[in-house]
């Protein structure tokens, strides 16, 4: 299978050596010409090895190796960079621990060939959308946080922490990926940001988000803190 460029998909690794290689299987089998760039922060699991390994006999997966662990937006916008330098259509993203469907993937690829839209969002809050395995407790949290940064960034969506997206490439040339310099999940509301500046067309997707069922989740309490905290300083920076 030949890799069209159409579209790369930039996935963030640390420890992931258990779904990434079922994860990359089921891309390939709903969206079989895209590309994957993993970018891993130097995994003492294996991850980075197993895609280095890979790669040496598969063009459609990339390996781009950080030798230190330096947060997951700096190396979502580290591997964003990357995939730009391909000259691809689309960027895409989404998380490596199987909480994304790829079939959701393949609904997003769908309506971004289809639609008139710059960023197409994974959304759990649109009609459609759902999440499974979450505590309500973390629901709570999860639509405070998210209806926070829509009112205090004034972003048009309603899922702004959903990290399964879609870019147009041309879009993302517009605006300073390097100004993108939050380390944990606000780097995802930061991104919206400053394509809202942009004037980007923004279109949510209806999605099934499931929590993960192997591996520890790398979402803790003082994580969500954290976000909140980097929210409240890109509103006060917003101007």
């Amino acid at each position: 299978m030949g890799v069209s460029l159409e579209l790369i998909i930039v996935i963030a690794t640390y420890n992931e050596r258990q779904t990434i290689p079922r994860l990359v299987e089921a891309i390939w089998r709903h969206l079989p010409a895209a590309k994957i760039l993993v970018v891993d922060d130097n995994s003492p699991d294996g991850t980075g090895l197993w895609v280095k390994q890979t790669a040496t006999q598969e063009p459609r997966i990339e390996l781009l190796h950080r030798e230190t662990k330096n947060g997951l937006g700096i190396a979502t916008i580290a591997g964003i960079q990357q995939a730009l330098k391909q000259s691809p259509k689309w960027v895409g993203t989404m998380d490596a621990d199987l909480s994304h469907r790829p079939e959701d993937l393949a609904r997003l690829w769908n309506a971004a060939v289809t639609d008139s839209s710059d960023v197409l969002i994974g959304s759990r809050y649109v009609d459609g959308g759902r999440i499974d395995n979450w505590s309500l407790p973390r629901r709570i949290a999860s639509r405070l946080v998210n209806g926070f940064a829509r009112w205090v960034l004034w972003l048009p969506t309603r899922d702004n922490s959903s990290a399964l997206r879609m870019y147009r490439a041309k879009t993302l040339r517009e605006i300073e990926l390097s100004a993108i310099d939050c380390r944990g999940y606000a780097y995802l509301e930061q991104i919206l940001l400053h394509l809202r500046r942009v004037k980007a067309r923004m279109h949510e997707v209806p999605i099934v988000f499931t929590d993960r069922v192997e591996g520890e989740s790398k979402v803790s309490l003082s994580e969500v803190f954290r976000n909140l905290r980097d929210i409240i300083w890109l509103a006060i920076r917003r101007h």
